[in-house]
């Protein structure tokens, strides 16, 4: 009993391997590898629609019902599994007022097909030939209709006379984008074959059926990058494609991502991307790096920036017209074309509940520039040579691309490429210009109203002095809205306050109205910019409320019209409703809860 069981098993474990031998060698062949990648082959019992009597059965979205219990020998399996794709590449779906002869004919043309490939072998039941006119489905239908099918035909669903092995099915929806245009899976495989074939017999990759490492659409297109394309080509070279399902399963990558520190770009192969897909995909990962798209989020939305990074970066592939938009769809609006991130970031915090389920390449709700828990990478000293490297290889890519005349490129990208290319403006020389616009240099011009001095040679003769000229209508004061909630950072305060005096003085400013606040302003009138460095005793450390303090300023009779804000904040704040000119100073990584219209400087 117990030799019978195992006897069983082990023919059980044998008919697996020989049907698992037979999908390798259908995933590897280059005709049905892309119609693979998207078919789901069932062989298991629970809910399997294949006939009792037959082999398998295929739906019109591309799943595969095998007999679950059927033994059979490599071969076989490969002809039925290959026959199940041909209905799809063929479009051999189309309703028929009589389906059996319909179906019949199809068989006989991909009985055909597989012949003349020498690829697989037919069961016995359906190796029978015979001696039909026409060549394509529909003569061979028309045939049957009007004479009738040969007995002996059967298709692959045999379970007694006139059984179908085609099943209509309701349209499946799918979450990620349009259903698979078979059609044109087939077009590329055919593509692929002969591609292959030419190579084979140039000796560049092995024979089929021997033994090889197939080379993915991914690496091609990679290749493609540092042989074709210079913009991107350095970058290309210095990643690594990760294609590894079960990866991609553990980081929830449903297309592609990519990780800087690791120089990484994830690309789940169940998403089935030829190799024009690719390109795009590669080419939008790099562009995520080349141009510090992880440095530039500022504290905002890690997710919602991503999306806005996707808008511009996904507009400026399709103008060049670098590899072909996933066939799963991608975030592209014409309407956003020349934006900026920044700005698009901006019009999506409008209405976040609408674009939260927007998809990436990596998923909904998920952002396809990957950090995987670490630290960022620009703020420490080896992240800081890796994002030097990165914008090293975009710059010298598009100079090399117009030295050479290698093309157009959208504007936006160019510009944004030589930006990064110059270092960037530490945030006290930001406010310097801040100052330097609000406040000129005084004119010093020589005065007799009250002379400074007389020589001791010749004490009847009066020497002018030097006094500042200030017109009529300038205020050469401002006011400073100092955050001191619990939440501000004392040191924060310091540094902030600190680079306000130093400013102040040298500019000329004579007293600075400043108020503390955090529930309640604290106005403290004006202050000698000297006293502001000397010590300030902050007042409050309670919850955040500036508006109160903002409406104490643009309100107050002592207070000049024309003089602008300076409001310092770690950004846990409200909306703000300021109708004078105004800035911000933030901690790095901070960002504002609206869209700030002054200027924002962000303190390291």
């Amino acid at each position: 009993m117990s030799r019978k069981r195992r006897k069983k098993g082990g023919e059980d474990d044998l008919a697996t391997q020989n049907f698992l031998q037979a999908v390798e060698k259908v995933r590897q062949h280059p005709i049905f590898a892309p119609r693979w990648t998207h078919a789901t082959a069932r062989r298991y019992e629970q809910g399997n629609r294949c006939p009792a009597n037959g082999w398998a059965v295929i739906t019109s979205n591309g799943d595969i019902h095998v007999h679950p219990t059927r033994r059979a020998d490599p071969e076989e399996w490969l002809y039925v599994l290959a026959h199940c794709l041909l209905h799809l590449g063929f479009q051999h779906f189309q309703k028929r007022f009589k389906p059996w002869e319909w179906n019949a004919a199809c068989d006989c043309v991909i009985a055909k097909f597989l012949a003349d490939l020498k690829f697989g072998r037919p069961p016995e039941a359906l190796a029978g030939s015979v001696d039909l006119p026409g060549r394509n489905e529909e003569r061979l239908y028309q045939y049957f209709v009007d004479h009738g099918a040969p007995l002996e035909l059967q298709t692959l669903g045999t379970a007694g006379p006139r059984s179908l092995d085609m099943i209509f099915d309701p349209v499946r929806k799918y979450y990620f984008g349009r259903a698979p245009d078979w059609q044109a899976l087939f077009g590329q495989g055919l593509a692929a074959a002969v591609t292959s074939a030419v190579n084979v017999a140039a000796g560049y990759e092995p024979y089929l059926g021997a033994e090889q490492s197939s080379v993915t659409p991914a690496q091609k297109a990679r290749a493609w990058f540092m042989s074709s394309y210079p913009l991107l080509g350095a970058l290309a070279a210095a990643f690594e494609i990760i294609e590894d399902k079960l990866v991609c399963a553990r980081l929830d990558i449903s297309v592609a991502a990519v990780d800087a520190e690791s120089k990484e770009i994830f690309i789940n192969p169940l998403a089935g991307l030829d190799e024009a897909e690719c390109r795009f995909v590669i080419a939008h990962e790099l562009l995520h790096v080349g141009l510090r798209h992880h440095a530039r989020c500022q504290g905002r939305d890690p997710y919602l920036w991503n999306v806005a990074c996707d808008f511009v970066v996904n507009s400026w592939l399709v103008e060049m017209g670098v590899g072909v938009l996933p066939h799963i769809g991608g975030l592209h609006d014409p309407a956003l074309k020349g934006e900026s991130a920044e700005a698009i970031y901006d019009r999506i915090v409008t209405d976040m509940r609408r674009f939260r389920r927007l998809s990436t390449l990596r998923g909904v709700g998920l952002g396809d520039m990957l950090n995987r828990g670490r630290p960022d990478w620009w703020a420490i000293g080896d992240g800081m040579s890796l994002d030097e490297f990165f914008r090293r290889c975009l710059s010298q890519g598009l100079a090399y691309c117009e030295a050479q005349g290698r093309g157009l490129f959208p504007a936006g990208l160019v510009e944004e490429i030589r930006a990064l290319s110059q270092p960037p403006i530490p945030w006290d020389v930001e406010l310097a210009q801040w100052f330097d616009h609000y406040f000129s240099p005084l004119e010093k011009v020589r005065s007799f109203a009250r002379p400074s001095r007389r020589q001791s040679a010749t004490p009847d003769i009066p020497r002018p002095r030097h006094v500042p000229t200030i017109a009529p209508n300038e205020s050469r004061t401002f006011g400073v809205v100092l955050d001191t909630s619990g939440t501000m950072d004392r040191k924060l305060l310091a540094m902030a306050l600190g680079a306000i005096a130093s400013y102040s003085i040298s500019r000329d400013v004579p007293a600075v109205r400043v108020v503390f606040c955090d529930a309640l302003p604290y106005d403290q009138g004006y202050l000698l910019p000297e006293a502001i460095a000397d010590r300030v005793q902050v007042k409050g450390r309670g919850g955040t409320i500036l508006q109160p303090a903002i409406d104490l300023l643009e309100k107050a009779d002592d207070f000049p019209k024309p003089a602008p804000l300076l409001i310092i904040t770690d950004g846990y704040c409200d909306k703000l409703i300021i109708s004078r000119e105004h800035a911000f100073m933030l901690p790095e990584g901070r960002h504002l809860p609206f869209v700030a219209k002054g200027k924002v400087f962000r303190i390291k």
